[in-house]
């Protein structure tokens, strides 16, 4: 099992409700979509991951190379082949018995990466080979807030299944059910308390999730909490 993650300084800014980080080099102050990866950067069982070399990384491995070996970035293969979607790659990795819950710089797990980047068929493999989703990055989110921000219905009902911890609290107090509520995601909205979310929680502020709604103009999602019987007067 990955060690917890120190609380790092990194330069960042809080742009919505995982606090996600943004890349100042960026245009537009968008925050980075997968890793910015150099190969010339990378070690060589680094780089037979990232390119979906298998029989490469085979031979690396035959040859004695540590399966988690990590880059600059502390990322290691079983990172980059989950945040590119190397499906095969993971399963290699996962049967070399490599470590499935450790850290990257950016305090991430393989996990995480795969979540975040919608690659489910390396969120299964992980899951199923006992990756833990109850890990948290340096916001105090859990897989399960990415899955939530990014609107993946499939993975968050597969996190579930795997225990999950659906009240999960990150920094910022909100459950994945209210960092739903604050992102105006209809869809998941309905999908928590489908899944028995507690509708009642309240965030840092003291603000009930019908609040959010409301405070952030979300006519759709103050309709289902009302239909959901969410008392108006909380």
């Amino acid at each position: 099992m990955g060690k917890v993650c120190s609380s790092l300084t990194f330069r960042r800014e809080v742009v919505n409700g995982l606090g996600a980080p943004v890349d100042k080099n960026e245009e537009d102050n968008k925050p980075q979509r997968r890793y910015n990866i150099r190969m010339k950067h990378l070690k060589k069982i680094h780089r037979a991951a990232v390119m979906g070399n298998i029989l490469r990384l085979q031979q690396l491995l035959l040859l004695g190379k540590d399966v988690n070996k990590r880059d600059k970035k502390k990322r290691t293969p079983l990172h980059l082949a989950c945040t590119i979607g190397h499906a095969d790659i993971v399963t290699l990795l996962v049967e070399k018995k490599c470590q499935l819950d450790l850290y990257d710089r950016e305090c991430r797990t393989p996990l995480m990466k795969a979540v975040q980047f919608q690659e489910e068929p390396c969120v299964t493999i992980l899951l199923e080979h006992g990756a833990n989703p109850n890990l948290t990055d340096n916001f105090g989110n859990t897989a399960l807030h990415y899955a939530v921000a990014g609107e993946d219905t499939s993975i968050v009902e597969k996190l579930i299944l795997y225990h999950a911890n659906i009240e999960a609290r990150n920094k910022f107090k909100l459950t994945p059910f209210l960092l739903a509520v604050n992102e105006n995601k209809h869809q998941m909205v309905e999908l928590l308390i489908g899944i028995k979310a507690d509708v009642h929680v309240v965030d840092e502020s003291k603000r009930t999730a019908l609040m959010l709604a409301a405070t952030f103009k979300s006519p759709d999602v103050v309709r289902l909490l009302l239909q959901k019987g969410v008392n108006p007067s909380s």
